[in-house]
Parts: C-alpha cells; structure tokens; sequence
C-alpha cells in the first residue's frame, strides 16, 4: 500500500554516529518513524535517541547480506512499510593508490559499494511491491572530484554514483526514486579513527603529495565549513520532496569543486576537440 499521509517511515544505516546520526534525530523529531541500524550494542543508540516509541533499532553488518534481508524484514514487521532508505554506512580509506593494499581496497568496497547493494536488494522489493519509496545513497565530494589520498576511497563514491544513476532510471516507472547525495566536508567523526582508516604502508616519494593530505586531515579534523546539523534538515527536506532530485550535492565546497572539474573538462574537450571527434568511421554522419 502507498504511503498517502505526511508520515515517512525510515531505513538508515550506520546510525549510532556522524551523519547517520543526525538523520536519525532529525526524523524522530519531525514525527516521522525510523529503522536504525547498527553493527552491535543497539540498546546503546536507543537509549541515545531516548527510546522513542516511533524508533526500531535493528543490528546490522551491511556486509552480510543475510542480516540486511533479516533487518529489512525486521522493519516491515514494526512498521508494514519502508518509505525511504538511506544507504550512510561507510568509511574512508587515507592512502595513495599504490600505497594501499589488496586487502584495504577490498574491505573498503565491501562496506561502501557491496554493502549499499546487500541492502537495497534487500529493501526494494518491499518498496516495489508498495508501489513507493525513495532510496537515498550517500556518496562524497570525492565521488565527483578526484583527490590525493582519496583515490580508493573516492572509487567507491564514484561507483556509488554511476549505481544510483542508473537505479534512478531502473526505478521509476515504478514509482521510487533514487537520490545520490554528495556532502562536501562536514564536521563529524569522518576524520577520526573511528571512521578512518589510514594505510600502514607509506611510500616516502609520495610525500609531497598524500604526505601532506595525511598531515592536512589531522589538522582540519573537526574544523570542516558543514554543519551535520543543518545537513540533517536538508535530509529531511529531500525524504518528503513530491519530485527528488537523482543528484544532491551539499556544501559550498562541494559545489565549488564540482563546476571546477566541468571547467577544466571544457578545456581539455576544447584542446583535444579534433582528437575527441575523430575516431567514428568514415561513413558515420557528423
């Protein structure tokens, strides 16, 4: 059945801290019911959110997609629906693409690209069998503008944006969105160790370069212009718009470094014209 009233009914992932949190706040206090989920201790952010009688907390390891299939069920049970998802759990990687190994790379994408898949398969087929929903994925500055010592990382917020864009087009002839949000660098725990890992091998030609972004996140930490708050509220505005947009960019940083990639894509598409438009076979139409 469609959700016809103002009430949504939330699915966020990651929610004990960062961004995940503030959503989750947000949402209780605008009325609206939620699904949190975490990997352990889900009495702690209950508790946290003051036991709300609108709030379910669930535990969930995005990896494993047996739990998301169980949460996602869990949820449907507490409330008979899922309005909106949003795909927040994550963590970044500090590495040069060389530095980092096997093992990091992987275990990076297992959590911020194969995890956001285990539970939105998991979740869209209630959300197709109701005819709604919104599936809300967020992604990075990073996701749309390459950055020393964020290559692996960005990877997987670029991956997530070609996902969503296509999922956007998959989605809505049958009446559900997708929205990929892109937030610039806010004030959370992101740069902490709690949510980021930083390679253990350190190749000293590049410290000119991811040497000195390592050295730049220990002293920005907890400095960034966004505001978590605020970012909540936007959130918020999205989960209830009649008509969302596939692409949310958050910040003034991140809009900056978007129209500073397009410029410099137009000078290199305007250098390079002859050879871009060069290589159709002979009989093809110009």
């Amino acid at each position: 059945m469609k959700n016809t009233g103002t009430q949504k009914v939330w699915f966020i992932t990651g929610a004990s801290r960062g961004f995940g949190l503030e959503i989750s706040k947000a949402v209780l206090a605008a009325g609206d019911k939620l699904i949190a989920t975490v990997r352990s201790k889900p009495e702690d952010l209950a508790a946290r959110l003051g036991n709300h009688a609108h709030l379910a907390v669930v535990t969930l390891d995005v990896t494993n997609e047996e739990q998301a299939k169980a949460a996602a069920k869990q949820a449907v049970d507490a409330f008979g629906r899922i309005d909106i998802l949003v795909n927040n759990a994550g963590y970044g990687l500090l590495s040069g693409v060389e530095e980092a190994t096997a093992r990091e790379v992987k275990d990076n994408y297992e959590v911020n690209v194969f995890g956001l898949l285990n539970v939105t398969r998991a979740i869209l087929p209630y959300m197709r069998a109701q005819g709604s929903g919104h599936v809300i994925n967020i992604s990075s500055v990073g996701g749309l503008f390459g950055y020393v010592g964020w290559g692996i990382y960005g990877s997987t917020k670029f991956a997530v944006e070609g996902i969503t864009e296509a999922m956007a087009q998959e989605l809505a002839p049958l009446g559900i969105y997708a929205t990929v949000v892109a937030p610039g660098f806010f004030r959370t725990e992101f740069l902490d160790h709690s949510s980021l890992v930083k390679t253990g091998n350190e190749i000293s030609d590049y410290a000119a370069t991811v040497g000195e972004m390592r050295s730049f996140a220990a002293t920005v930490n907890k400095k960034q212009p966004g505001d978590p708050v605020k970012l909540a509220q936007a959130f918020l505005k999205l989960g209830h718009a009649e008509k969302p947009p596939v692409h949310l960019p958050l910040g003034n940083d991140t809009l900056a470094k978007f129209r500073e990639k397009i410029a410099a894509f137009e000078r290199e598409i305007a250098e390079w014209h002859e050879v871009v438009t060069g290589t159709d076979h002979d009989d093809v139409a110009a």
